[in-house]
């Protein structure tokens, strides 16, 4: 009796090895699932655990808007695909347009603060900035009614005192495909679809016609890869 029960540990030890080999000789490629192994008592599965919906969040963020012409197809198209996005608006056009800004308001979008006339916080101008950016809450609050929590600082120059003086919190990026000084529609949408990640913030610009059509391909390909599109407040939060 001994000897069988030796025998078997044997041999479920030498199906382990043989088992081990053949995945070293043959590596899986990732979504294609195979059949389970069955070692002894234990499964051995190569197939890998399903993305859920909630794993597959990814925003887009606009930055410099409103455009009157292009900021209008951008939220046609995203309305047609039921999709969110996040705006960040430069006081000075959200003066100007702000039928814009109830409308991505209404429509569900999320609107943020990018300065009055897109200044950069240097060590010089600490004032300057801070009274753009007061300056832009009040514009964007008179149109929607609702105070604005998030802020981009244009090239993403901040300073963190200004957090708890003015309630307001920074957003950066991710995914920056230079679309501003690219203005190639194709070139922006494989950059931006070759680094997409799990809660990945993607930077672009709605004030160039290129990449608003950047921005429509990009959720229609990401969406086919199971990508969500939210607000970014859903990323920062998760």
């Amino acid at each position: 009796m001994k000897k069988v029960l030796l025998f078997l540990a044997f041999a479920d030890l030498c199906l382990a090895v043989a088992c081990i080999g053949l995945c070293l000789a043959h590596p899986l490629e990732k979504g294609i699932p195979l059949l389970n192994v069955c070692i002894g008592n234990i499964v051995v599965s190569d197939v890998e655990p399903e993305q859920t919906a909630e794993s597959s969040k990814i925003a887009l963020t606009f930055d410099d808007g409103p455009h009157p012409v292009y900021t209008e197809k951008l939220l046609d198209g995203l309305k047609e695909r039921g999709v969110k996005a996040t705006f960040f608006v430069t006081g000075e056009h959200a003066k100007l347009h702000p039928e814009l800004i109830k409308r991505m308001q209404e429509e569900g979008h999320l609107i943020g603060n990018h300065t009055y006339s897109h200044i950069q916080l240097r060590s010089d101008n600490a004032d300057e900035f801070e009274e753009e950016l007061r300056r832009t809450n009040a514009v964007i609050e008179e149109i929607t009614g609702q105070e604005v929590l998030y802020v981009r600082p244009p090239y993403g120059s901040w300073d963190r005192k200004l957090e708890k003086k003015l309630n307001m919190f920074p957003v950066l990026w991710t995914i920056d495909p230079t679309d501003w000084s690219c203005l190639n529609a194709d070139t922006v949408t494989k950059r931006v679809v070759k680094k997409a990640r799990e809660n990945a913030i993607i930077l672009l610009h709605d004030y160039y016609e290129t990449s608003v059509t950047a921005a429509l391909r990009i959720v229609d390909l990401l969406t086919k890869e199971g990508y969500e599109f939210v607000t970014v407040d859903e990323v920062l939060m998760d």
